[in-house]
């Protein structure tokens, strides 16, 4: 959970100094954006989950999600300006690497939020003159975290065992690696944990 798990978006929360209150808008609900959930209510904000797959969207609530929205609605992007009390979100992570994602996440924010890409994906949308001189947005992408910050990275850990139980949803041999990546691709599933020895 250290390495895959929480670990990206861990970097993420502390390059955007993520405040306990604060609402973070978290796109792509796999299992790096479910540790975003998880890291997120670790510091006491309150994280907003952004995903196409009802089963992941679901799942997000019981990580801790505020709320779980799915972007093909024309209304999600006002639920989180309602949910915000019309400023928008304080920050913003995306896992998807999809553009589409990522420009949703970049809407959602309010003037002098912040956003952490950690997906891997192709261009980003930005609208540099929009995004970053008159809302004044302050981006950063993140591949992993400091190693310098591992035990803090132990402490998220020893203080969410709960929530990352929720969020390994399947435990297999790892001779069934193969239906490991069918689910996971499914989207089906959480964090999938494999064991080497059966």
């Amino acid at each position: 959970m250290a390495c895959c798990g929480l670990g990206p978006t861990f970097g993420a929360m502390q390059r955007m100094n993520i405040n306990s209150g604060e609402v973070i808008v978290v796109t792509g609900i796999g299992p790096v954006g479910l540790g975003a959930i998880v890291n997120s209510v670790y510091r006491g904000a309150r994280p907003i989950a952004v995903e196409t797959i009802p089963y992941r969207r679901e799942l997000a609530l019981r990580v801790g999600a505020l709320a779980a929205l799915d972007p093909t609605s024309d209304k999600s992007l006002q639920k989180v300006i309602e949910l915000t009390s019309g400023r928008g979100a304080d920050a913003a992570v995306d896992c998807s690497g999809v553009a589409a994602a990522q420009r949703f996440a970049l809407d959602c924010l309010r003037p002098k939020g912040r956003m952490a890409f950690v997906g891997q994906g192709k261009d980003v949308p930005l609208q540099t003159s929009r995004d970053m001189i008159s809302k004044g947005l302050s981006l950063y992408g993140v591949w992993h975290y400091n190693r310098a910050d591992a035990s803090r990275l132990i402490n998220v850990i020893s203080g969410s065992i709960d929530l990352l139980d929720r969020q390994i949803t399947h435990r297999m041999p790892m001779s069934e690696v193969q239906n490991a990546f069918e689910l996971q691709v499914s989207g089906e599933s959480g964090k999938i944990i494999l064991h080497p020895w059966e």
